[in-house]
């Protein structure tokens, strides 16, 4: 039997779905916003994928640039930067794939969370893919707690910054981008509510 998780690491299901879509290949030039220590570059970094990664841990940038050099792929500092998601160092229209997964429901607030989503966007070319997962209200309207402006406690016992449908779509539009799938949300019992944002870029903001 095969060692799927030898051969996919622990890699999102939601962004392996966009690999079956044939939104991502090895001719990309793929940027991990929030990497951790590479659960979602592991795959991509195994099929020659040119992978960069940033994330405000040093560890796991560390991480992830050992999992670079066990694939015989480059892992200095311009593929991997200790940096926060709003200053990003890399230049405009670096990325054909931007992927953040888990990250962007940690931020403080309104002002926080669009300065992370406008540095994201500003280095993604345009015609490029922006893939997000992130913790949001929708189905779970009733039992989250508002704390204050978005922030919310969810049933889990965190405390998360919530986007709901409309400051999605609100965002997206003035971004300048479209929907390449409609918002998936899969709610946790008892838990949480996690939304897949997936966007081609358009123009820019």
């Amino acid at each position: 039997m095969r060692n799927l998780t030898a051969e996919f690491g622990n890699i999102d299901i939601y962004l392996f779905d966009q690999l079956l879509k044939g939104r991502i290949s090895d001719t990309d030039r793929v940027l991990d916003a929030g990497c951790g220590s590479g659960r979602n570059s592991y795959y991509l970094l195994t099929q020659d994928v040119d992978v960069y990664g940033v994330d405000t841990n040093p560890s796991a940038v560390a991480g992830l640039r050992e999992l670079a050099l066990e694939q015989g792929r480059p892992a200095d500092d311009d593929h991997f930067r200790v940096e926060p998601l709003e200053a990003l160092t890399f230049t405009s229209h670096t990325f054909d794939v931007v992927i953040c997964s888990a990250v962007l429901h940690f931020a403080k607030d309104d002002a926080h969370f669009e300065a992370m989503m406008r540095e994201l966007w500003r280095v993604l070319r345009p015609g490029g893919v922006f893939f997000a997962r992130l913790a949001s209200s929708i189905g779970m309207e009733s039992q989250v707690r508002r704390i204050v402006g978005r922030r919310f406690a969810l049933p889990d016992g965190s405390e998360r910054y919530l986007v709901d449908e409309q400051q999605i779509m609100s965002l997206m539009a003035s971004l300048g981008g479209q929907l390449l799938d409609p918002l998936k949300t899969t709610v946790v019992q008892g838990q949480r509510a996690m939304t897949t944002w997936v966007v081609r870029a358009v123009h820019d903001c």
